[in-house]
């Protein structure tokens, strides 16, 4: 069985405060994209958990959430069959695009339908709900509203399709850091943090504040791409360290990535894709 395990972006990120349980309150409409991970799930001839990944930085023990995905499911489902998972990564990683969670949602999707566990969206929100904050998301795999710490899922429907172009410097902003930062962050002055509005949809993102402060080529790559005349919004995408541009219609995406490489920096990782 071959899985598509897509991304995702922030259009908003609200922080609440801080919850009794350590966790931060959040509001956040996310989208899923059309960049992908690509899974294969296959029953094994004997009794174990076998992950491969074509991406040899990532963890393949209890550190990888396809891994601790696999077990909870045969935790909850008493299934013992082996298990074979080959992992091909497309979305980089501690990206803000949510490919660790989308790839552990997968598997539990796969895993269900291949053994015919019979589990219904609201167990398997359950269970992507002990994986983490992002993973139940990932399970509706459609646009939505996401509460709490993350796991109250809403579906809606976005007004318009959107074409973006996703810009990732060389290096990750780790996520425990950037919440930590939060409430003592200032905004820099050449930043604009206001609400942009473009298809019905308000993209705004609290992260940006704390991010920007120490990542000042973050808070560079979003001053640029406002000012390029075929973006309509410029948005860092959860914790960064991914900024996107939603553009406007009969643009050039891959024309705007390489005027970005050859203006901010040539080691950009970039992508053109879209949502919705």
């Amino acid at each position: 069985m071959q899985l598509s395990a897509p991304a995702k972006i922030n259009l908003s990120f609200r922080i609440k405060g801080r919850r009794t349980d350590g966790f931060h309150e959040i509001e956040t409409l996310m989208a899923p994209i059309s960049l992908a991970d690509r899974i294969t799930i296959e029953k094994a001839g004997d009794d174990g958990i076998h992950f491969s990944c074509d991406d040899p930085s990532l963890p393949a023990d209890d550190d990888n959430l396809v891994v601790r995905a696999a077990k909870l499911f045969r935790r909850r489902t008493g299934i013992t069959s082996g298990i074979t998972v080959a992992l091909e990564k497309k979305i980089p990683h501690g990206a803000g695009l949510g490919g660790g969670s989308s790839d552990a949602a997968s598997t539990l999707l796969g895993l269900s339908e291949l053994f015919d566990a019979g589990l219904d969206q609201a167990e398997l929100l359950e269970l992507a709900a002990q994986l983490g904050s992002d993973v139940p998301f990932f399970v509706v795999r459609a646009a939505a509203v996401c509460r709490g710490r993350g796991e109250i899922v809403t579906p809606i429907s976005l007004e318009t399709k959107l074409h973006l172009v996703l810009l990732k410097p060389d290096f990750v902003v780790p996520t425990p850091w950037a919440y930590s930062r939060w409430k003592n962050s200032r905004e820099l002055r050449a930043v604009d943090y206001s609400v942009q509005e473009f298809g019905g949809a308000q993209f705004v993102n609290d992260l940006e504040r704390p991010v920007f402060e120490k990542f000042l080529l973050l808070a560079h790559l979003k001053a640029w791409l406002r000012q390029q005349p075929e973006v309509a919004v410029a948005l860092m995408s959860g914790s960064g360290s991914t900024v996107f541009a939603v553009l406007g219609d009969e643009t050039d995406g891959e024309k705007l990535a390489a005027r970005a490489r050859n203006q901010i920096d040539t080691t950009l990782w970039t992508c053109v894709c879209q949502a919705g």
